[in-house]
């Protein structure tokens, strides 16, 4: 259920280049909120406190609000190369490192579920380019989305730039996984079992 949901969340991240207001604040105050709440096991293995996660939530919603994404509006432009496949392995990447858990394979389930959300927006923007009400044409933003490079030699830096970073910090962010288990066994209760083979009637001579 986390990864439909997330599948579906992440069907909204490609309107964070919008040059219309209202997609861009929607998504950007879902992801302000809904972020650190996937952290906590990521707070967990750093550590934290609840007073510190507490805070750390609080930090990361301010600055994702009025930072990251006032950032990113000035950042991109719409149709650019956050509309394209490395984008997407991007935010899958991002959600890797933001959501550890016990089962790697389950991480990699639900970073997969990202980007499918992230592809499937890339892939009706496409369909939609092409107008089939006055016959078959196809609209200027026909190309500008389902990509691997843009004409911005800049842009096709940055982003693949920021792709293979992600790929060096997920690689080595594979160890989390192991100390969440070994955490969790620590945390556990056991519930206190009679020994086996005790003769009771040696230790109870009253009776």
């Amino acid at each position: 259920m986390l990864a439909g949901g997330l599948c579906s969340v992440s069907g909204m991240l490609p309107d964070l280049d919008s040059d219309s207001g209202v997609p861009l604040r929607e998504t950007s105050m879902f992801i302000a909120a809904i972020v650190p709440i996937l952290m906590i096991e990521r707070f967990k293995d750093m550590g934290f406190s609840h007073e510190a996660m507490a805070l750390a939530a609080m930090l990361l919603y301010l600055g994702i609000r009025f930072v990251a994404i006032d950032f990113f509006k000035r950042y991109t432009v719409h149709r650019g190369m956050w509309h394209s496949i490395p984008a997407a392995a991007s935010a899958g990447l991002l959600a890797y490192l933001l959501m550890p858990c016990q089962s790697e394979a389950v991480r990699i389930y639900k970073s997969l579920a990202v980007v499918l959300g992230f592809t499937v927006h890339l892939c009706m923007d496409e369909i939609w380019s092409i107008d089939m009400s006055h016959g078959f044409r196809l609209k200027k933003s026909f190309g500008t989305a389902l990509k691997f490079f843009s004409k911005s030699k800049l842009g096709n830096i940055s982003v693949y730039g920021k792709l293979f970073i992600l790929i060096w910090l997920a690689w080595g962010d594979r160890g989390v996984v192991d100390r969440i288990r070994h955490r969790a066994r620590q945390e556990q209760t056991y519930i206190a079992q009679p020994r086996q083979g005790i003769d009771f009637e040696k230790w109870m001579p009253w009776r």
